[in-house]
């Protein structure tokens, strides 16, 4: 999978491309990068790529111009995304789609925003990370290129441990443990010591639940449930209320 990165700061991708699981990734030829700085495209001599809002207002706005010959630039856009607030919520269904694109393109804006003529000119997607502002797009784009390229195979060495995490079912992950057995008093749960794998697949699935009605209640809205753990969810709520 080929991201497309346009942005203002592309020395802001260097370290976190550059260690770990996304290291490794593109070395095999997993994933590969490419920054694309609208201000190489600028077309005044200052390399201006902002400009004051027509109308007034604070701050300033990304020109049309410099990010529009920056996308243009480009031989192939693939799926284009723009990290914005007003974008979907960003969530892992969202990023089980994306890991299927051969190529995705990631507009991070700046300042108060880009031209909406850009908007309307290119078919971008708008993909927010969460109701919060951020000073650019650069934070949120890492945060979808994990997400998103951790889910292609080989990435993560064992298709299981993509299986098993957080919201793939739609309930949070049930709780890790690893040597020592004892610390600082507490010991990990004996079912867990105790090599029957029924049990503990068993255990892991209702800790799952219990933990995802205690912290995250509104999952269990679309979660995939068996007929019998209707009747665990009814027993977490009596505990809570007595």
């Amino acid at each position: 999978m080929h991201f497309n990165l346009v942005t203002l700061f592309p020395e802001f991708f260097q370290s976190p491309l550059s260690c770990g699981l996304l290291n490794k990734a593109l070395e095999q030829g997993l994933v590969s990068f490419s920054t694309i700085n609208p201000r190489n495209f600028s077309i005044d001599r200052h390399r201006s790529v902002d400009d004051r809002p027509y109308g007034g207002g604070p701050g300033m706005v990304m020109s049309p111009q410099p990010l529009a010959r920056a996308l243009d630039s480009l031989n192939s856009l693939g799926k284009l995304i723009m990290l914005t607030p007003e974008g979907e919520p960003f969530g892992q269904r969202l990023a089980e789609k994306l890991r299927l694109e051969n190529q995705i393109t990631l507009i991070c804006g700046r300042y108060e925003g880009i031209d909406a003529r850009v908007e309307d000119l290119y078919p971008i997607h708008k993909v927010s990370i969460g109701d919060f502002v951020l000073t650019g797009g650069e934070s949120a784009a890492l945060c979808l290129i994990e997400a998103v390229s951790r889910l292609l195979t080989d990435y993560l060495g064992s298709s299981s441990s993509a299986q098993e995490e957080s919201f793939t079912l739609d309930l949070l992950e049930y709780p890790h443990y690893t040597r020592p057995a004892l610390f600082q008093g507490r010991e990990v749960p004996q079912v867990l010591l105790s090599g029957h794998h029924a049990q503990i697949k068993a255990w892991r699935r209702r800790r799952s639940l219990v933990r995802t009605m205690r912290m995250r209640p509104d999952l269990l809205e679309r979660a995939r449930l068996w007929p019998g753990e209707y009747r665990i969810l009814r027993q977490e709520e009596r505990t809570k209320l007595g």
